[in-house]
């Protein structure tokens, strides 16, 4: 006697055929998924993505170290000039005395003038920045370190590095120096002053009693600086405060000059 039965369920298809249809029907065989191959690919992407954004972020800096290359040298093989630029920085709280950054520039800059090298020192800085008035401060302390003022012409419109040059050639009549601050910021120094018409040496300070974390904030700084020096030499443009010709440093180095 037959016997009824319940709806009867489709035959199911193999997970494998199943897949080869799929692959079949959009024409992928031969391409099977491959997670190892696509982690692969998304690694040379990556890789590639990291490249270039590190080739963008140091280009200035590159463009930097390729004009200052070979420029900066200690101050015994440093060639002679009549001036030396010294870059202003921050004071300590009271902003009576230089921070070691600042003491370590002038101390050199001081042996400059004692060893004959340069005969007049520009000093150049903010009169009117945050912890005080740098070129006065600055200015006091070589005094009182046996340099004789005459010998001193203060800028108190070197704001930025890239004013501190333009200013020294523009308005102090500046066409060969030497530059002395760090060995970090000298490349930049050197880079920005050759840009404006200097023929610019950097002598380092070193920086003797600074601690080792400014050092590393001020290594990193430098990468970010180098964006606004490039902008700045790209577009050539003029000091934040403009001047007359003044003639106070060419009479400083005629003073001094046998």
């Amino acid at each position: 006697m037959p016997t009824e039965s319940g709806p009867q369920r489709p035959p199911v298809t193999p997970w494998y055929r199943r897949r080869w249809v799929m692959i079949a029907t959009l024409g992928l065989s031969g391409r099977l998924p491959d997670d190892r191959r696509r982690r692969r690919r998304a690694l040379r992407r990556l890789t590639v993505a990291a490249v270039v954004v590190a080739a963008l972020v140091l280009a200035p800096t590159v463009w930097i170290r390729a004009e200052a290359s070979g420029r900066v040298v200690p101050a015994d093989r440093a060639p002679a000039a009549d001036v030396a630029i010294v870059f202003g920085a921050q004071l300590e709280h009271g902003g009576k005395d230089p921070m070691s950054f600042l003491r370590n520039r002038l101390d050199t800059a001081a042996a400059l003038v004692s060893s004959g090298k340069v005969k007049a020192l520009l000093i150049s800085g903010d009169a009117h920045g945050g912890s005080g008035n740098e070129v006065k401060v600055m200015s006091d302390y070589l005094a009182a370190r046996g340099v004789d003022p005459p010998r001193l012409v203060l800028d108190p419109y070197g704001l930025d590095t890239y004013d501190t040059c333009r200013r020294a050639h523009d308005v102090y009549g500046v066409n060969r120096a030497l530059l002395v601050s760090q060995d970090t910021h000298l490349y930049r120094a050197v880079a920005l002053c050759r840009g404006v018409g200097v023929d610019a040496w950097g002598v380092p300070a070193g920086c003797r009693g600074c601690r080792q974390v400014t050092i590393w904030y001020n290594d990193t700084r430098e990468v970010g600086a180098g964006w606004k020096a490039a902008w700045d030499a790209l577009r050539h443009r003029p000091p934040a405060v403009q001047s007359p010709p003044d003639q106070a440093l060419r009479q400083a180095v005629a003073a001094h000059t046998p």
